[in-house]
């Protein structure tokens, strides 16, 4: 049997209050499991507002979202089922490292003690010491080794490593791709740092203005995108089925960062691959400079 996407959300919508403008608007996403998703946009995109909604922490507006084939939350079995590491990696400052583990046994039925305590050992962690006495590092360390003893299914991390240092971080990250082939996992990894997304993830979202701007896998995503260079105003007109999501002007020259809608068709002009970064901001280049649609749109690998 298939197993249900990580994620399944139609005409998802979130608002706080009525002065405010929605923090998500009309999101239609499917996001298959078995992947390791990255959540890329700028801040105030409403990343923290989904992924709270896929742990049902706060209910949507209107719309629906399924998390594992299941409303968010919807009993204790479903909760086990996802493991949620926070901004700023929250642990309890007064409890020491065994006293966390200790916790998390007690709250969890599928929790993985011989798992924690070998994670814990791996990263140098003292269980006699206190959380509030951690390096940033070891405290992120910390809270990914909780969620994942608990055997989840999913993994959903809310930009847990943006404060860390480069090695923190790289070790952080090498720790999270463990965890994951050992649990055969999926997981969420919200950030604004390109560079984390494009080492661990296979899987592209890209929200910007409350909405879906991209989502696909992301060799395909990328596959599917070019960079068109050409002399300054010869870039128009383009063919039907190349769009252009971003055009940058520099001397002589002009470049479009385009999406391709017959790849075995030849591109004009000198084309070259994009990368990760280019890619993305492109979409959010894009985003920001038009009115916000009318309905749910996006680019990215049909579904």
């Amino acid at each position: 049997m298939e197993s249900p996407p990580a994620f399944h959300a139609e005409g998802l919508t979130k608002k706080y209050g009525r002065r405010r403008g929605p923090a998500l608007r009309d999101v239609d996403l499917t996001i298959p499991s078995g992947r390791v998703i990255g959540l890329v946009g700028p801040n105030g995109a409403g990343k923290s507002t989904l992924l709270h909604l896929a742990c049902g922490l706060i209910e949507p507006t209107s719309g629906s979202l399924t998390v594992l084939g299941s409303r968010p939350a919807a009993n204790a079995s479903h909760l086990a089922r996802v493991g949620f590491v926070a901004q700023n990696t929250p642990v309890y400052g007064s409890f020491t490292v065994a006293e966390h583990l200790r916790f998390g046994a007690r709250m969890n039925p599928a929790w993985d003690q011989a798992l924690a305590e070998r994670r814990i050992g791996q990263v140098g962690l003292n269980p006699a010491q206190k959380a509030g006495q951690l390096s940033g590092g070891q405290r992120a360390q910390l809270a990914l080794t909780i969620a994942a003893a608990k055997r989840p299914e999913l993994l959903i991390l809310d930009e847990p490593a943006a404060a860390l240092d480069p090695l923190a971080r790289r070790g952080f990250l090498e720790n999270l791709m463990e965890f994951v082939r050992e649990l055969g996992a999926s997981a969420v990894l919200s950030s604004h740092l390109l560079g984390d997304i494009e080492q661990v993830c296979d899987h592209l979202v890209v929200l910007c203005d409350s909405r879906v701007q991209l989502a696909g896998d992301t060799r395909d995503l990328l596959a599917t995108h070019a960079r068109l260079v050409a002399p300054r105003g010869e870039l128009d007109p383009l063919p039907t089925w190349v769009d252009v999501i971003s055009t940058d002007h520099h001397g002589e020259h002009s470049s479009a960062v385009v999406h391709i809608g017959d790849t075995s068709r030849a591109l004009p002009h000198q084309v070259r691959p994009v990368t990760l970064e280019e890619l993305v901001l492109a979409h959010m280049t894009r985003a920001a400079a038009r009115p916000a649609p009318t309905g749910a749109e996006t680019w990215g690998t049909p579904r």
